[in-house]
């Protein structure tokens, strides 16, 4: 099966159920813009957002968190603490949930912000990566146009498509 039948496929493929947990010790729900942002781009790209949290800056906090989200989403997107201040530490709490990394996507993430934000755009530490039970774990810097790079413009071009791969063989 080629990429154009692959991409065939995966077009017909249901849609994810999300879960956003924004990682903050400054925010709630209210003033969490970056959240907002990625529960409207979820829903317009037709996906389902089970769950919107605000989690402290604490590792067990958010692999409780994630763990939890993970029993009910496809897909569990972290926002904030990517960066690499000691609080820092979103990447660091889920990437053992993670069976596989998939670094293009963090590559790619970076790439494209150089256009944006310069060389800056090293200190970013953006992760996708899948559990072994065929989850989608993702993690991307606070600030809205983060949410809005690497969901719109890369993961949603993406998402369907990963699903069947992890589903095909389920």
């Amino acid at each position: 099966m080629g990429a154009k039948d692959h991409r065939e496929s995966s077009e017909k493929e249901g849609m994810a159920r999300c879960a956003i947990l924004t990682v903050t010790d400054s925010k709630t729900i209210e003033t969490d813009t970056s959240g907002k942002a990625a529960f409207e781009i979820f829903q317009k790209f037709g996906h389902t957002v089970v769950l919107h949290k605000i989690i402290p800056n604490n590792e067990k906090k958010i692999v409780s968190a994630a763990e939890g989200a993970l029993k009910e989403a496809d897909v569990v997107l972290t926002i904030g603490g990517t960066g690499v201040s000691r609080k820092d530490i979103s990447v660091e709490s889920v990437r053992p949930l993670l069976d596989k990394e998939l670094p293009g996507f963090g590559e790619m993430f970076r790439s494209l912000s150089v256009k944006e934000i310069g060389t800056a755009a090293i200190l970013s530490r953006a992760v996708l990566g899948v559990t072994s039970k065929g989850k989608i774990v993702v993690s991307l810097p606070g600030s809205e146009n983060a949410v809005r790079l690497g969901l719109e413009g890369i993961l949603m071009n993406e998402l369907k498509h990963l699903l069947w791969e992890l589903r095909r063989y389920a």
